[in-house]
Order: C-alpha cells, then structure tokens, then sequence
C-alpha cells in the first residue's frame, strides 16, 4: 500500500501562542502520524525567537526530524490552504485570525511547559500524540 502524494495531503495549522513549545511539537508529531496524507504547519500569535532546546529534545527522542521546525508568526502562513486550524492554547483560540475561506476549528488546550524540565515537555508532547492525534484523524475524516 502506497502513501497519497503529497499534494493531496491535507494541511494542518496548529496554532499557539509563542510557536516554540506546544504547536511545534503538535507539528512534529502530525507530520509523523499522517506521513503523506497530512501537511502539518504551526505559527504563533506572537512568536518567539527559537523553538524551546527542550521541545527539540523531546521530538529527536521519539526519532522525529525537527531541522526544519522554527517559530512562525501567523502571517507567514495565512495564504495557504487550511484544511483544519488547531489552536493548543487558549490565548491563541481568542486570536486566532479570520482565514479567507471558512476552515474547520479544533481546540485542545495543553499546558505550557516553556520554562520547564525536560519531563515536563516529554509529558506534554506525550500528552499532545494521545489526544490531539486522534482528535485531527477524526476532524479530517481520515482512517487509522
């Protein structure tokens, strides 16, 4: 059985507010679960700098790339076709911008760990696959 190319994925945004914990991870780990089938994107409200060493860390340990994960601001990706907008934290949920078509909305709300140990991020990044994964699987209609 061959993977859907890759122009037929569907396109994920995963909002957050600083773009360098929650939503980065989010992406790592929809990209994983849906190789082919979903294009995972994230961007912040308000950005930070860098993705968080420790969100980093967290991904590299389950094996997933992350070379190309970095903080974008909502505006880098707002002409791009979204097929389900996901907002992991309630700030962004309360920002989120208004997109050019009506685009379906999720909302999980997962604490932030920025700041925190590397348990911690593990803890959420493990929290993030058990229920946001199965959460867009079904907001998009796609099969296990």
């Amino acid at each position: 059985m061959t993977s859907e190319p890759t122009h037929q994925a569907l396109t994920v945004l995963v909002l957050c507010t600083g773009n360098s914990c929650r939503s980065q991870m989010a992406e790592a780990l929809l990209c994983a679960a849906f190789p082919g089938r979903v294009r995972a994107l994230s961007a912040g409200t308000r950005p930070q700098p860098a993705v968080a060493p420790q969100a980093i860390l967290a991904l590299q340990a389950l094996g997933l790339p992350t070379s190309t994960l970095h903080p974008k601001d909502i505006s880098a990706v707002t002409g791009e076709h979204i097929d389900l907008v996901v907002t992991v934290c309630d700030n962004a949920q309360e920002s989120c911008p208004v997109f050019p078509r009506q685009t379906a909305r999720l909302h999980m709300s997962f604490p932030d760990p920025h700041g925190q140990s590397l348990e911690a991020f593990v803890s959420v990044r493990d929290t993030i696959r058990e229920r946001l994964v199965p959460a867009v699987r079904d907001a998009l209609g796609l099969k296990a």
